[in-house]
């Protein structure tokens, strides 16, 4: 009870904007979370090691199974079993999906419980197994979709062998959580807290359902579809958003020193996000043999979602307004903001996405994928990245070694995500035009595409250039490469003053 009051009761302007009650001096304070993030090293780092290993192996997969998209005839590597396009795309999505981006994270939401809490972190070697568990499960995974044991279920390819190291991972982070929330210090909950506090719930009862009623005790017929839809859609929403908002709504107000404009408009936000996520997923099965209520409840939960995108678009920009001048200058704030711009136009185009008439006409196209690329990499990656330039100096103790680096990373990343999301709109547009049209053959369809499908492989190779660069900086950071350096790394003459 005291849980829930502490989360409807409003934080004044200051706590709003605060990571943690504020002791009596800034010495103290310093102490205090030097303290906190020293607890949190060894967990975080590892989630962190682990997820930039993932990254670079789902990236190199993404870029082969690209290049296999457009150049069929060439026999690139096709006399290998485990590299045909069957197998590369599906290890490529759970790479990226669960080895890097629920792996990176899981790291920042550990570093943001223990802050957020104000306490050091609870029973360590929880999450720590965790992530060992997670690692193992994912490993587990794409070796068996890669050797051919692949689910053929999308997001839920990895075989049954691999799924209890994921939910037993997960199960022991939930304990982990609840640990942390009643080891916090006396005071308000505040709204960063909530998504993760969520995401760690409502993950384990997507996976554990759509384990069960998929690969375990297979439901019959169509329901499997819609189980799928619903498990796929709501992996994205009620567990990579809430984290990713989570770290919007701590690292904003954080580095720009101010608090967050409005306590009631995070409210709305989280309960409408809650409420109207859950019912999303029904609109990708439209036309499809499956009950039309169930597609007609989908389609008006996802056009209700413009209430929590709406608040937290406007939440985020007035915070904001006034200090977009610092991110000439502050790495992590330019990630972080680019992410959240990039949630509210995933989930616009996301609401469009589930009309009806315009599902029907871009449902069997590259104009989806470019959908999920928005919202997986552009939104949430991209949110991990200014999460990690701003934690792991903090846990190492030691500075980025190289601005032009990090100016580098954000370019290549944000121009090859932005290339490949208005590649793959433009072209599954036309692609599905063309497809409405009993004039055009398959095979000229085919050879309109692929141009577009040339410029994907570019914008690929754009973003695993920039991740190349973040490996670099992270295995420098770790090895404290160069000299020690007095102050942050910035980008300009912007002062960090948020340690």
């Amino acid at each position: 009870m005291n849980f829930l009051r502490n989360m409807l009761h409003p934080a004044s302007a200051e706590s709003a904007g605060t990571a943690v009650s504020m002791p009596e001096s800034a010495a103290a304070q310093r102490r205090e979370r030097a303290a906190i993030d020293a607890s949190t090293r060894i967990p975080v780092l590892v989630f962190y090691a682990s997820a930039v290993f993932w990254l670079l192996f789902g990236s190199l997969m993404g870029l082969l199974s690209s290049l296999k998209m457009h150049h069929p005839t060439t026999g690139l590597l096709a006399d290998f079993a485990m590299l045909t396009f069957g197998r590369v795309r599906p290890a490529h999505l759970n790479a990226v999906a669960y080895g890097w981006a629920a792996t990176a994270g899981l790291g920042t939401a550990i570093w943001l419980m223990a802050r957020l809490c104000g306490t050091r972190l609870v029973n360590p070697i929880l999450p720590l197994i965790a992530g060992v568990f997670w690692n193992a499960g994912v490993a587990l995974g794409i070796y068996g979709v890669l050797a051919g044991d692949s689910r053929s279920v999308e997001w839920l390819e990895f075989p049954n062998y691999a799924s209890p190291c994921l939910f037993i991972s997960y199960a022991l982070l939930g304990i982990w959580g609840v640990m942390m929330i009643l080891q916090r210090k006396p005071g308000h909950i505040y709204v960063s807290q909530w998504y993760i506090f969520a995401a760690l719930f409502w993950f384990p009862w997507l996976y554990g359902t759509a384990q069960i009623m998929i690969n375990f005790v297979p439901a019959q017929g169509t329901i499997q579809a819609a189980v799928n839809w619903w498990y796929g859609h709501n992996a994205l929403g009620l567990f990579f958003t809430p984290i990713g908002l989570a770290t919007a709504y701590y690292f904003i107000p954080k580095i720009i020193g101010r608090p967050v404009h409005s306590y009631y408009l995070s409210v709305i936000g989280f309960w409408s996000l809650a409420f109207f996520y859950s019912w999303n997923g029904m609109h990708h099965l439209i036309g499809g043999p499956v009950p039309l209520w169930m597609q007609t409840a989908s389609v008006v939960a996802s056009c209700m979602m413009l209430i929590p995108v709406g608040v937290t678009a406007i939440n985020h920009h007035t915070t904001m307004r006034g200090h977009f001048h610092l991110l000439k200058s502050s790495p992590s704030l330019r990630f972080v903001v680019f992410g959240a711009i990039m949630y509210t136009a995933t989930s616009l185009q996301g609401i469009l996405e589930a009309v009806p008439w315009f599902n029907k006409l871009v449902h069997f196209t590259h104009y989806t994928v470019g959908h999920a690329h928005l919202g997986l990499y552009s939104f949430f990656t991209m949110m991990m990245f200014g999460a990690m330039y701003y934690i792991i100096p903090r846990l190492v103790e030691w500075e980025w070694p190289s601005a032009r680096m990090i100016s580098a990373h954000f370019w290549l990343t944000a121009v090859g995500s932005l290339l490949m999301f208005l590649t793959l709109t433009v072209g599954g547009f036309l692609q599905a035009l063309a497809l409405n049209d009993d004039k055009v053959t398959f095979m000229a369809i085919v050879d309109m595409v692929n141009p577009f499908l040339q410029f994907r492989s570019l914008a690929g190779l754009m973003m695993f250039a920039g991740h190349i660069i973040f490996g670099t900086l992270f295995v420098m950071m770790l090895l404290k490469f160069g000299e020690k350096q007095s102050g942050p790394t910035t980008l300009g003459n912007h002062e960090d003053s948020s340690l």
